[in-house]
């Protein structure tokens, strides 16, 4: 065991409820959201971006925290410039890190 801390690609867990949700979806969707979770997955820090937030994210997805006065809580992935979104928590803990989405919508 090492006590370095774990680095991407993140784990990604779905609640059955935004699970069928995505299946849900129609196709253009899940390619969308798909590709944002290659996104969310590879970055050091889903939540935290730096100053220019999301100058490494493509045009089409912007992430931000779900309520401005939690800004560790739950996130907000918008996709397509509000056509859908991705809700989900960043689980920080040393031995097995992982994202959790808890709501998935695409109109």
């Amino acid at each position: 065991m090492t006590d370095e801390c774990p680095r991407p690609p993140w784990k990604m867990d779905w609640t059955v409820e935004a699970l069928q949700e995505f299946e849900s979806m129609p196709e253009d969707g899940k390619q969308l959201v798909l590709a944002a979770r290659a996104e969310l997955i590879t970055v050091l820090d889903p939540y935290y971006r730096g100053i220019d937030a999301d100058s490494s994210l493509p045009h089409w997805i912007t992430v931000r925290p779900l309520a401005s006065t939690n800004p560790g809580g739950p996130h907000i992935a918008d996709l397509a410039g509000g056509r859908g979104w991705l809700v989900f928590t960043f689980i920080r803990r040393h031995a097995d890190p992982q994202i959790t989405v808890t709501d998935a919508f695409w109109a």
